[in-house]
């Protein structure tokens, strides 16, 4: 409890200084977004009433100060370019955004920890062609990976419809089933990773003294494997696993952009390019507050999983 109050407090304070820096990072940055949206040839009389109007005439401590006290409040501002709330703007983006992360999980689970379990226990030829095709996918981008299977499974075998994307609250199933695309190329190179990682910690805790121990009460190496090391061998991949949902929410980004997804990634890029700042402050802090939501409670899983953290 005491550990889970510590790691709480730690991930607040990360919160604090992330929703600092992201303030104050468009704060300093050249360009000012009266400019976006009055023109070049705005008087600056007009400019001085716009800044006024959207509060940037006031200190820079007493907007961060008021912003973050709204922001912990579910407000989030308002849009500049669209001039409606941000949060409204966000809340369809979100759910789409969260839906591809999941399927690109889901995938990364159901393919990786098997894979990776028998490429160790296996060996031989079959861990030799995991072992390949793992470094070719680690070594080809995400968004290279979803131009191939949009040119094979879209253009080609019209599995289907490139651009035509189905938003979550008009058909579900028809939505997800779009994503299991760009959901494959987020998740293929992470995959490939996780499969590394587990087979190494495998390989690593089969050298160990505990499972000669086990080989010498009569336990085979498979009920070795299967009945102690994978449970000591799956820690460091569960953290893995928790950096890998973190980065799949920041690596749709450009994948949204292939595969025509109106998520977050495609209003993030859209906001930064109309300097829209409170879009994208609002986006940066909620997709770290993600990241390190998910770390803590990785933390927490592996303190339960490995009996040696509990003890330190």
């Amino acid at each position: 409890m005491k550990h889970a109050a510590k790691k709480l407090g730690l991930m607040l304070l990360t919160m604090l200084i992330v929703s600092f820096l992201a303030f104050l990072a468009f704060q300093i940055i050249p360009g000012d977004p009266t400019n976006t949206l009055l023109g070049s040839e705005a008087t600056p009389e007009r400019v001085a009433a716009l800044r006024a109007e959207l509060g940037l005439d006031r200190p820079f401590f007493v907007r961060y100060f008021d912003w973050i006290t709204d922001f912990v409040q579910g407000d989030f501002g308002k849009s500049y370019s669209y001039s409606m709330p941000v949060a409204d703007m966000l809340s369809g983006k979100l759910a789409v955004t969260l839906l591809l992360a999941a399927i690109s999980f889901l995938l990364t689970v159901i393919v990786s920890i098997p894979l990776g379990i028998l490429s160790a226990d296996c060996g031989g030829w079959f861990d030799r062609i995991v072992t390949v095709l793992g470094q070719v996918t680690m070594a080809v981008p995400p968004f290279f990976i979803g131009i191939l299977l949009t040119y094979l499974f879209g253009i080609t075998l019209h599995w289907f419809t490139p651009g035509e994307f189905v938003s979550p609250g008009v058909d579900f199933w028809a939505s997800a089933g779009y994503l299991v695309f760009p959901a494959a190329a987020i998740a293929l190179p992470r995959i490939a990773m996780t499969v590394k990682m587990l087979r190494s910690g495998i390989m690593g805790e089969l050298n160990k003294d505990y499972v000669r121990t086990s080989h010498s009460r009569g336990n085979t190496r498979r009920a070795t494997l299967y009945r102690h090391v994978l449970r000591n061998a799956v820690v460091p991949t569960v953290a893995f696993l928790a950096m890998t949902i973190a980065d799949i929410v920041a690596g749709s980004v450009v994948v949204e952009q292939v595969f025509a997804i109106p998520g977050l990634g495609r209003l993030l890029l859209s906001s930064i390019s109309n300097r829209d700042y409170p879009v994208v402050q609002a986006i940066i802090v909620m997709m770290a507050f993600w990241v390190v939501l998910v770390n803590f409670v990785a933390d927490l899983i592996n303190q339960r999983l490995d009996p040696r953290l509990r003890l330190q």
